[in-house]
């Protein structure tokens, strides 16, 4: 939630993302760098979209299930990325499973690490076209980041860390969360990562 101090007022922007998402990707590679140059704080959200579009009667993205909407998406984002400076390869599987890596970013959403460790893992699925979904792919992510791989895996792997991302994903829904990403400014809800400026502004603006 948003916080201030009297003599360095901050607001907080809550990221709701899935590693499977290319837009969250985007907003991946620059929200700490854009939010921190603005004083404002990330609060790192991650959940599955998979639920909360099966219970639209989705079987898939919609990128998917639309033919036309998934080829405009993928020529938008070669423009996107583009615009942002950010690598991109249109993903030969998509969506990507990324259960494991969304349990991880459970355990590490307060740690220090967890912004490399975002980046590094969508860099993966949308730069470099390679699986998440196993020990070796996050293994290797983690010891990238000089954190304690077996250590981390192990408890993400828990089911304490297994249900507070289960309930982070009922949480998205309960807020009304349909698409990813998805930003909270309070309780102002922003969508899309074309919508960061807007919602990096408002949080300034509340702060003021």
């Amino acid at each position: 939630m948003p916080h201030s101090s009297p003599n360095n007022p901050r607001q907080t922007i809550e990221f709701w993302f899935d590693f499977a998402s290319n837009y969250s990707y985007l907003t991946a590679m620059r929200i700490e760098e854009l939010a921190g140059s603005q004083g404002v704080d990330v609060a790192w959200r991650p959940f599955l979209l998979g639920p909360i579009f099966q219970s639209f009667g989705w079987e898939s993205s919609p990128f998917v299930l639309q033919k036309q909407k998934g080829e405009y998406t993928w020529k938008d984002m070669a423009r996107q990325a583009r615009k942002y400076g950010v690598d991109w390869v249109k993903p030969t599987a998509f969506p990507r499973r990324a259960i494991l890596p969304a349990r991880v970013a459970t355990l590490g959403k307060n740690e220090p690490w967890i912004g490399d460790y975002v980046r590094a893992t969508m860099a993966r699925n949308f730069a470099e076209d390679k699986d998440l979904d196993t020990e070796d792919a996050v293994r290797e992510v983690l010891a990238s980041l000089n954190v304690n791989a077996d250590e981390v895996i192990a408890q993400a792997q828990s089911d304490e860390n297994k249900l507070q991302l289960r309930q982070a994903t009922e949480t998205a829904a309960r807020r009304g969360i349909f698409g990813a990403p998805m930003f909270f400014v309070g309780d102002e809800m922003f969508w899309g990562n074309d919508r960061l400026e807007d919602a990096l502004d408002f949080a300034k603006s509340q702060a003021q």
